[in-house]
């Protein structure tokens, strides 16, 4: 399955509480379980006013779905094309 960033406008994201963040990733893990298999949450990263989310999906539409069920905000769903780290810098034997 491909990988997907999403970006979810929340403002004062960054001011949520730990009850809220556990609010909000149990609502997101009840309707992946409802989702049967079709999407799976990696993790988030939150800042200020913004969440940057990270899941494996079938597709755009799959993430769609995951958020109006959630009545999450998707201001777009990205697919990733390739992950690159430091390792990537380092000269690959030849």
């Amino acid at each position: 399955m491909p990988k997907f960033v999403i970006e979810r406008t929340l403002p004062g994201a960054g001011k949520l509480t730990a009850e809220e963040l556990q609010a909000i990733s149990r609502k997101s893990v009840d309707v992946l379980d409802a989702m049967a298999g079709r999407a799976q949450w990696l993790h988030t990263y939150v800042t200020d006013e913004k969440l940057y989310c990270v899941y494996i999906a079938d597709d755009a539409e799959t993430v769609a779905e995951h958020a109006a069920a959630g009545g999450f905000p998707c201001d777009s769903a990205r697919p990733v094309a390739t992950v690159i780290d430091p390792t990537t810098a380092e000269r690959s034997a030849a």
